[in-house]
C-alpha cells in the first residue's frame, strides 16, 4: 500500500514538472513563420493604433500564406532533387533560383508591411520602435542567423 502510494505520488510530481517546463514556452507561433510576419512591440499604442495595426498583419498574413506554401513545396522538391543517385545540377539550380525568387518576394512583402505599420505611428512611437531592432522585440535584431549572439 505505502508503495503503491509513493509511485502514485512520484509520478503525480513528475507530470506536474513535465507540465510547468511546457507552459513555461507561452504561447506563439514558433520558428515557422519567419522574419517580418509579426508586428513588433510598440509602446503606448491606441486603441485605433492597434486595431489597424491587426487588421494590416491579418491582411499581410493572408498575402503571404499562398506564399510561404508554395517555398515550402519548393524546398521539398529541392530536397529530394539532392537525394536522387545522380542529381541533375540544372534542375537542382531552376528549383533553386524558384525558391530564392520566393523568399525575395516575402521579405519585399515583409518589408512592405512593416512600412505600412510605421506610417501608422506617432514620430515618437516610430523613435521608440528603433530600440526595438528589426521587429522581433527588444535586441532581437541583434541575433545571428543561427540564433547566436
Amino acid at each position: 500500500m505505502k508503495k503503491t502510494m509513493i509511485v502514485g505520488l512520484s509520478l503525480v510530481v513528475v507530470l506536474a514538472l513535465m507540465a510547468t517546463v511546457a507552459l513555461a514556452w507561452g504561447p506563439g507561433r514558433g520558428y515557422g513563420m519567419g522574419p517580418g510576419c509579426s508586428a513588433p512591440a510598440i509602446p503606448n499604442l491606441t486603441a485605433e493604433q492597434s486595431a489597424q495595426i491587426q487588421a494590416s498583419q491579418k491582411a499581410h498574413m493572408d498575402e503571404i500564406a499562398p506564399l510561404q506554401e508554395e517555398l515550402f513545396k519548393k524546398r521539398t522538391e529541392l530536397r529530394s532533387l539532392w537525394l536522387t543517385p545522380n542529381p541533375d545540377q540544372a534542375a537542382i539550380t531552376a528549383k533553386q533560383k524558384e525558391t530564392l525568387n520566393l523568399q525575395n518576394k516575402l521579405q519585399e512583402k515583409g518589408t512592405n508591411f512593416r512600412l505600412e505599420i510605421s506610417k501608422l505611428l506617432t514620430p515618437e512611437q516610430q523613435a521608440q520602435l528603433v530600440t526595438y531592432g528589426s521587429g522581433f522585440g527588444p535586441r532581437m535584431g541583434k541575433m545571428g542567423r543561427g540564433g547566436r549572439w
